[in-house]
């Protein structure tokens, strides 16, 4: 009951305040100066805590709900993983003149081997209807004197454990950019004193992108596996700005004959 009755209280107070309000808006242009000034303080007051407020409202209602861990999954996944940049926010958000090695989030870095950084890097919070991931990753790069640029995803220890050549790897990714550019994915895995390495092109004729590693094909010693990594290496990358709006890895057992 009491619940009820403050939230009538609530609404009665803010509708006196919307009145109060609009009485001072009506009478704005007749008012002696120092009684606008005492109203304008108090006004910019509010607005400051209103603007704090809508800010944090709006940030949690938005879609998708930050932390968010909705992947979409092929059939039969046994792991599945979204980076943190992409699920949290990161801090720094943003930065400028971005050094090699440079973290930008748990888990992920930036290299290049550029002599002069012209590359600023952002997390953009996602909006849009499609999209799964809470967080994006922005690009910005300026002139490049470099021969390379990518990014470096460690993979959790979860992703390793129990992984066999009759695994599939799937990156799904979903991409924005300027221009157009070639991008490559490179799933490496340690085994002992060797590292296989699996690269493969994204085809980049829409803007979701997915690619299979499949384990097959390498020589994995499944006893000795001890840490895999994913490069996203960027090709021609100059005058560019490159949206990443998700980045999830899927590992699932191929169907067996």
């Amino acid at each position: 009951m009491s619940r009820l009755i403050d939230g009538a209280l609530g609404r009665l107070r803010h509708a006196a305040e919307l009145r109060r309000w609009r009485r001072a808006e009506r009478r704005a242009g007749t008012l002696d100066l120092a009684r606008l000034r005492s109203l304008r303080d108090r006004a910019q007051s509010l607005r400051r805590q209103i603007d704090r407020f809508l800010d944090v409202a709006n940030d949690r209602l938005a879609l998708p709900a930050i932390g968010s861990n909705a992947i979409q999954k092929p059939l039969f996944t046994d792991w599945a993983w979204r980076p943190e940049l992409w699920r949290r926010p990161v801090s720094p958000p943003g930065m400028s003149s971005v050094a090699s090695k440079t973290d930008i989030g748990p888990k992920l870095k930036i290299f290049h081997d550029c002599r002069v950084s012209e590359l600023t890097i952002r997390q953009v919070r996602n909006q849009r209807e499609s999209d799964l991931a809470p967080f994006g990753l922005r690009m910005d790069v300026f002139a490049f004197d470099g021969s390379f640029l990518s990014l470096v995803l460690e993979v959790p220890k979860e992703g390793v454990a129990g992984l066999q050549r009759r695994h599939l790897v799937r990156l799904a990714t979903v991409l924005e950019m300027e221009r157009p550019l070639e991008i490559f994915a490179r799933l490496n895995i340690r085994h002992g004193p060797n590292t296989e390495q699996i690269v493969r092109e994204l085809p980049l004729d829409k803007p979701e992108v997915s690619v299979d590693f499949d384990l097959a094909y390498t020589e994995l010693n499944e006893k000795r596996v001890e840490h895999m990594w994913l490069d996203l290496i960027f090709e021609g990358a100059a005058m560019n700005q490159i949206t990443l709006r998700d980045v999830a890895l899927t590992r699932r057992p191929r169907a067996e004959l």
